[in-house]
Order: C-alpha cells, then structure tokens, then sequence
C-alpha cells in the first residue's frame, strides 16, 4: 500500500504545482505601451501696467499718497495761523 500511496501524493503534488503556476502566470501584467507627448506652447498674456509691479510697489504708492495729504493739510494748518 505504501507506493500507491506514495504515488498518488506525487500526483496530488504537481497537480498542485501546475495549479499554482497557471494561477500565478495567469495573473501577470500585461505589456501595455504608453507614449509620453509633450507639446511646447507659447502663449502670449497682456499685463496692464498697473499689474508689473509688485505688491511692495503698490502698497509704497498708496502709504506715500496717504503721507502726502498728511503733509499737504499740516501745511495748510500751518498756514492758517499766519492770519
């Protein structure tokens, strides 16, 4: 009895091998080809002059306006004494 035994194990084994090997060679990826496209565009954006500058430029004109009223209505005030 023992060799039969033996003998169906052997089977029983590479049916499990082939098993395996079909499951795993089954689920390989397959070669999928991608193309990579890169295109070089030019695009042309009109800024207004008001958009160059930076914000530090801006906030500079507006605290100088904003420093020039100050200056221009102690002047006035000044002025106004003489009277």
């Amino acid at each position: 009895m023992k060799p039969k035994n033996i003998s169906t194990m052997k089977r029983l084994f590479i049916l499990f091998i082939a098993a395996v090997s079909i499951t795993v060679l089954s689920c390989r990826d397959t070669k999928t080809e991608t193309r990579e496209v890169i295109r070089e565009v030019e695009v042309k954006v009109e800024t207004p002059e008001t958009d160059r500058e930076g914000i530090l430029e801006r906030t500079a004109k507006e605290i100088d306006k904003e420093v020039n009223e100050e200056i221009d209505k102690k002047i006035e005030e000044i002025g106004n004494d003489e009277k």
